[in-house]
């Protein structure tokens, strides 16, 4: 029987995995965390869909541990990271993820020449 006051975990339990979402602002519809599948919330799957454009204007990145009992905002991270790979791929982030990169790049961007 539950204890009082406990409230059940959306995270199915012996699940011991970091979870990542993502704050989108949806802009007259306020900001939302995005639905994300229990299988895809991994950051690999969060950064490709942010690059492929499946958030209108992502606010922040958050990941979790319920296991480990911690939460960190790691849009900073995420934000390096995207940069990275359009780095490598020569192209420009798009414009959909332009404010995310660029607000959470801060002064830590190292400039690169592109040789043409």
């Amino acid at each position: 029987m539950p204890r009082r006051g406990w409230t059940p975990s959306i995270v199915p339990s012996g699940n011991d995995q970091t979870v990542y979402l993502v704050k989108d602002d949806l802009g007259g519809h306020g900001a939302v965390w995005r639905e994300a599948d229990a299988e895809a919330a991994d950051l690999e799957t969060v950064i490709t869909d942010l690059m492929a454009g499946e958030y209108k204007d992502p606010v922040r990145v958050v990941a979790f541990n319920t296991h480990e009992r911690w939460s960190e905002d790691v849009s900073e991270d995420v934000a390096r990271e995207i940069r990275r790979r359009f780095d490598l791929q020569f192209a420009d982030v798009p414009s959909g993820l332009q404010d995310f990169v660029e607000r959470y790049e801060g002064h830590h961007r190292q400039l690169a020449l592109r040789l043409v």
